[in-house]
């Protein structure tokens, strides 16, 4: 039966996996997921897959017919080929769950034209990425294949799938555009949507700096339209440019909660709103201040502020002013076009569409800005809110051309399985393999269809190593999610990341003797990033913790004193290092639990084209592991917000953090609820929003809501960004 013709009532695998949904004696069939798995591979893989004489008689194949490139091949000799591909049959690699190898066929398995076999297992998939991202390296492509095979690392979907590829798109995973305020810069930020969709991948845009709805245009009052039917361009923009068919483009507006229209912003998402500017699919995300956070506390009036004046008055963009620090003086300035609403009012609105929608993602822009050490400023992030990079304006003349190039963002990602990392043999030489292959993808990503990303990529060779499997690790080790023992593992974990990615970081820089652009400005280069670190001791607390981390050599002050003396000297090649993104399918082929947050159901039931409903088991789950696996919408998001917050204090851009709700909270769950069950409420939500804050959270991805009719609020994720 070819792949194309499989019907999903004529294979067992399907029925074996759905029987995990139907307890016998009270238990959880969990042999059934085994059963289910060794079905599909009889049935499905097996006969389905194209079967070749030789490693060389294969890989001549996938060139000869145009599914793999040439050149990557040819930077090795025949004889490591089959060295490393001897080697990676000897690990004997096998997947641990159903889903976790449907997800690897469906989705990242190459498959002939006609869609009747498979090319590629998962060793296969490795030994190409491997060899891709080493670039000719042997030694890097043998640590390569080593971190991949055993899960230690994996890298984001889009250099996953298209490593080595000879019809393939782009290796990034998503990217940042600003538009400025000026027809032109709209104009080209539109087709730049249109093109970074078609290529793949999220795209996120500010429209900060944007005239509000009403402002003048050449002194004629109430000429300008606002930001809302800018968004609405952009949302037909993604839609219409589909990635040849395969799925829609996807992107986030941002927009600063001072500016004039940002009422209407939001209510564009509203399930009441106007067709003619109701956003469907296009995502909202709101920066905001720290002023604003002091206005809802004193229960302050907030003024709202033209970013037309305000750029006239400044001379640079809305987004490159310091409202926290100038707000006063915008206040006071009679030339400053201003309206006046209630800070409370406007923090009840937002967490109505949270409730309604999810929506929007909040960006705390001062703590994103106060915690970066490179010179400039961020002022936004991406689709799925953790990449926070400094960028620069552009200016764009009536040709369309660039008078002067600006920065934008590409992202380049990949993750580190923690149960499976924490079992290196080697932590720090796990973490370089892992730096070394995402500096491939910044090197080599060339996005020339949107300059201000190319040229904002080549400048600051940032990459973002992240992690998944946190509660994985938890229930594995018997440790409660948000424990003092849980933050404790959390707080050395990305310690750990951060000191062994720098030490990469700086060996390349030394190497390469290259930074990146405006490192002499940054703190690393006079050495204040590192004052924390050198000033006390950074060690678990717990005896429990730190026999986690036996034999994994954890930096003393003594190392990180001459971290910080290494970089001052030789530099850093990477402006950003770190980012935790939502993890999507990657977690699924790793077997783990997904980015940082809590699993959602210990059985998780999920939606997959064409076939219906596959169960897809916790990773771990039995007896011992049960009473730690504790569903996200059961647990405290204080907790959530603690276990983030702990590992922000490592991480140099943000994390994709969710926040997990019921429409009806369980008593006890949250103090100010007074021990009774009763309705979540806006108060809830502007509860958790203000904590995040206070504990440094630099945003706040999806608000998902559970219903009482056993429905979902916010759980749309994005697949396009997702890694």
């Amino acid at each position: 039966m070819a792949l194309k013709d499989i019907d999903p009532g004529q294979v067992s695998y399907f029925k074996l996996n759905n029987e995990i949904n139907i307890p016998v004696n009270g238990q959880i069939p969990l042999e059934k997921d085994k059963e289910a798995l060794a079905a599909f591979f009889k049935e499905n893989v097996e006969p389905n897959t194209k079967r070749f004489g030789s490693l060389k008689e294969r890989l001549d194949y996938l060139v000869d017919n145009n599914y793999y490139e040439r050149d990557f091949l040819d930077k090795y000799s025949d004889a490591f080929k089959q060295q490393l591909s001897d080697y990676l049959d000897a690990q004997d690699f096998h997947f641990q769950s159903f889903m976790a190898a449907y997800k690897f066929y469906a989705q990242y398995a190459l498959k002939t034209n006609d869609n009747n076999y498979y090319l590629e297992g998962f060793k296969e998939r490795v030994f190409a990425n491997a060899l891709f991202f080493a670039d000719g390296n042997e030694d890097l492509a043998q640590n390569l294949a080593d971190e991949m095979i055993h899960q230690r690392y994996q890298p984001a979907t889009p250099s996953f799938l298209n490593a080595g590829r000879a019809r393939r798109g782009e290796l990034v995973s998503c990217f940042l555009l600003q538009v400025m305020d000026d027809m032109n810069s709209i104009g080209r930020a539109i087709n730049s949507a249109l093109e970074l969709s078609r290529i793949g991948g999220g795209v996120g845009l500010s429209l900060s700096n944007l005239r509000e709805g009403g402002a003048p245009i050449k002194g004629i009052e109430n000429a300008a339209s606002g930001v809302l039917p800018v968004m609405k361009l952009l949302e037909d923009s993604f839609s219409y440019s589909n990635q040849l068919g395969q799925r829609q483009g996807a992107g986030v507006v941002y927009l600063n909660v001072f500016h004039p229209d940002i009422i209407a912003f939001l209510g564009a998402k509203k399930e009441n709103a106007d067709e003619k500017y109701r956003l469907k699919t296009l995502s909202l995300g709101v920066i905001v201040p720290d002023k604003y956070y002091e206005l809802v506390r004193d229960n302050a009036d907030m003024y709202l502020f033209s970013p037309y004046s305000v750029e006239r008055e400044y001379g640079k963009p809305f987004s490159y002013i310091d409202i926290t620090k100038e707000y006063d003086n915008l206040v006071a300035n009679p030339r400053i076009r201003k309206t006046k609403i209630r800070a409370r009012m406007l923090e009840t609105e937002i967490s109505k569409l949270q409730q309604e929608s999810g929506y929007p993602y909040i960006m705390n822009v001062d703590t994103a800005n106060n915690a970066s050490p490179i010179h400039g400023k961020i002022i936004m992030s991406n689709l799925c809110s953790e990449i926070m990079q400094v960028q620069e304006p552009s200016e764009i003349n009536n040709k369309q051309e660039y008078t002067k190039l600006g920065t934008d963002v590409s992202c380049n990602l990949g993750s580190t399985n923690i149960p499976n990392l924490m079992k290196s043999p080697n932590f720090g030489a796990s973490v370089e393999a892992m730096v070394r292959a995402l500096t491939y993808v910044t090197d080599h990503s060339d996005i020339d269809v949107v300059p201000s990303v190319q040229h904002g990529n080549h400048l600051a060779h940032s990459i973002g190593l992240g992690a998944m499997g946190l509660h994985t690790y938890f229930a594995k080790h018997h440790m409660e999610y948000g424990s003092p023992e849980s933050i404790d593992f959390t707080n050395i974990y990305f310690l750990l990341l951060n000191y062994y990615s720098l030490k990469a970081s700086n060996k390349i820089a030394k190497e390469r003797n290259e930074t990146f652009h405006n490192f002499d400005k940054s703190k690393y280069a006079d050495g204040t990033y590192f004052d924390k670190y050198v000033k006390q001791d950074w060690a678990p607390k717990y005896p429990e913790v730190a026999e986690q981390f036996a034999g994994i050599h954890i930096p003393t002050r003594a190392d990180w004193e001459q971290l910080r003396a290494d970089v001052m000297k030789d530099g850093l090649y990477h402006q950003n290092r770190m980012a935790v993104a939502p993890n999507g399918s990657i977690s699924y082929i790793n077997d783990t639990s997904s980015s940082l947050h809590p699993i959602v159901n210990r059985i998780e039931d999920r939606q997959e084209k064409t076939i219906g409903t596959i169960y897809y088991p916790a990773s771990g789950l039995a007896n011992d592991t049960l009473p730690y696996y504790k569903s996200a919408y059961d647990t405290d998001m204080r907790k959530v917000i603690d276990v983030y917050a702990t590992a922000q204090q490592h991480v140099d851009q943000g994390m994709s953090m969710t926040l997990f709700m019921r429409s009806t909270i369980p008593e006890g769950l949250y103090p100010w609820k007074k021990g009774r069950t009763d309705k979540m409420t806006t108060r809830d939500l502007n509860i958790l929003r203000n904590y995040a804050h206070a504990k440094g959270i630099k945003s706040i991805y999806y608000i998902r809501t559970y219903t009482d009719n056993d429905d979902e609020i916010g759980a749309n994720a994005c697949e396009s960004c997702s890694i």
